[in-house]
């Protein structure tokens, strides 16, 4: 490079800026990119932007109210599946047909499985989505796209989450016996009723099944919460271990 600079400055003719560049700078065709000489750190780096991402979603929002170390388990796992599958098979021009096909088998594994609650249903689409856009996007958006909508998946999970946006009410399934206070007359005192029983601030309520015979009724409780999630307000009376 010295002897290139001793050159110009000695030549009689008039230095010119893109003359001095293009003998000092490498021209496009010769730089080269560290990931596409090196394909397996593209998909370190990508594998490691979409765990990040997926595991703040769920440890810190999901896993923080519900306690539930099983499906963080099961979605931290179906993420790096789905990605690592997805990001390995790009070359296979499959793209949106292929995501869509993911979301159908998952769609299918819903109706043969146990009931999965709205909730995780949700979150459990939320990962696909995510670990899809992040596997397709090698090479086809910009690295601030890509971190953008990564970033909107959070904020959105956030304010879904927060008690600022969104109020959160709980509910109990309850058996109660005073069957006099179910008439639509006496709704107001079953109301201060429950909340008296209870210990709860009951908004409302809603009578299901009425068993004369064992003079017992089923009710359904709604009541402000705080965000947490108690798998078992949702359980019904049949589901509880007797």
């Amino acid at each position: 490079m010295d002897d290139i600079i001793e050159t110009l400055l000695q030549s009689d003719e008039l230095l010119d800026i893109n003359t001095i560049s293009g003998n000092i700078l490498p021209g496009p065709e010769e730089t080269f990119s560290l990931i596409d000489q090196k394909p397996y750190l593209g998909l370190l780096l990508f594998f490691g932007l979409n765990f990040i991402v997926t595991g703040v979603i769920m440890g810190y929002f999901y896993y923080r109210k519900t306690h539930r170390r099983d499906y963080l388990f099961t979605f931290l796992m179906v993420s790096s599946t789905i990605f690592l599958m997805v990001y390995l098979l790009e070359s296979v021009k499959i793209k949106v047909g292929f995501a869509l096909g993911l979301f159908a088998i998952f769609g299918i594994l819903r109706y043969r499985t146990d009931s999965l609650p709205v909730r995780e249903m949700t979150y459990l689409f939320v990962i696909i989505g995510i670990s899809v856009i992040n596997a397709l996007s090698n090479g086809t958006n910009s690295t601030a796209e890509l971190l953008i909508t990564n970033a909107i998946f959070v904020i959105l999970t956030w304010l879904m989450e927060t008690k600022h946006l969104l109020k959160h009410t709980s509910s109990k399934a309850i058996i109660y016996e005073r069957l006099d206070l179910l008439k639509p007359n006496m709704h107001q005192a079953l109301l201060y009723d429950l909340r008296d029983r209870t210990g709860l601030n009951v908004t409302r309520f809603e009578i299901g099944q009425i068993d004369f015979k064992k003079k017992i009724a089923y009710i359904k409780v709604f009541y402000p919460g705080n965000g947490d999630i108690n798998t078992a307000d949702n359980m019904k009376m049949n589901q509880f271990p007797m």
